[in-house]
């Protein structure tokens, strides 16, 4: 029950009970940002571009399905691709990963970062999501002008009231109400990335107490400055074969993240409660 505030943050009114006493105190809620990546999917048994082997995925050249060029010399077999994707998501279940982050929300200020299309972090129950590379369970117009924003910055953002909800196979000739092809809520290799902006805006602000990055290369640019250029007082790195950074504070664990996540998770919360 939030009963206040003062100059460090935002306070929470807690009791426990230590034998017949009850204790009442207050804690501060801590600013928590989680950055994850493909192995956090993978996990829910979803290959993703990261596990593309020669330049193939599911079969496929990258460069075919999921650029920009590729949608425009053979529009057909990237929904084709997509609606095996979504077909596939649809079938899948969130893990522990995301079940252990949901339950951190309920404590602390939670915003996760995310370069995956899935929906499973929403579906165990966060509600403050960031889809960097877009949703795959969305779709827009595929003319620009219609999808996105007039902006004279380095990043447009999407119109989201152009941007529907998509749960079926998607295919030419699914059109938006004013007439304009749909396609993929994805963002493609030769796009800009609408929502990084917002995303840096939130991760790199010097009042995040905590930095968890889960299951990604930091090879991707700019996302991987969520992490790269952090100010977080905390930083975790949770994966099996786990990025270099350079931060302070940095806690590293070679652990799939249905492990590490439910570790750090619980050392959180073991500290605040």
């Amino acid at each position: 029950m939030v009963v206040g505030s003062n100059p460090t943050g935002p306070t929470t009114l807690i009791r426990s009970v230590i034998g017949p006493k009850w204790r009442v105190g207050y804690i501060r809620l801590m600013k928590i940002v989680v950055f994850t990546g493909a192995g956090v999917s993978r996990e829910s048994g979803l290959l993703t571009f990261r596990d593309s082997v020669d330049g193939l995925w599911e079969g496929h050249d990258v460069m075919t399905v999921a650029s920009i060029q590729g949608w425009w010399n053979d529009p057909q077999t990237v929904l084709d691709f997509y609606n095996a994707r979504r077909r596939d998501v649809r079938k899948a279940v969130p893990n522990e990963a995301h079940f252990a982050l949901a339950e951190l929300e309920k404590e602390h200020e939670v915003t996760i970062i995310t370069q995956n299309v899935d929906d499973l972090h929403e579906r165990a129950g966060s509600s403050r999501v960031i889809h960097l590379h877009g949703e795959l369970f969305k779709a827009r117009p595929a003319d620009d002008r219609q999808a996105l924003l007039p902006s004279e910055g380095d990043w447009p953002k999407f119109n989201p009231d152009r941007i529907v909800r998509w749960l079926d196979d998607l295919n030419l000739g699914d059109c938006d109400s004013l007439g304009y092809q749909l396609r993929p809520h994805i963002v493609w290799f030769g796009e800009g990335l609408p929502e990084i902006e917002t995303a840096l805006d939130i991760a790199l602000s010097p009042d995040v107490d905590i930095l968890i990055v889960v299951g990604t290369t930091l090879n991707v640019y700019p996302a991987a400055m969520v992490a790269t250029e952090t100010q977080a007082k905390k930083v975790y790195v949770i994966d099996p074969n786990p990025p270099t950074l350079d931060v302070k504070g940095l806690t590293v664990l070679r652990q799939p993240a249905t492990i590490g996540v439910r570790t750090v998770v619980e050392e959180v919360l073991s500290k605040t409660s």
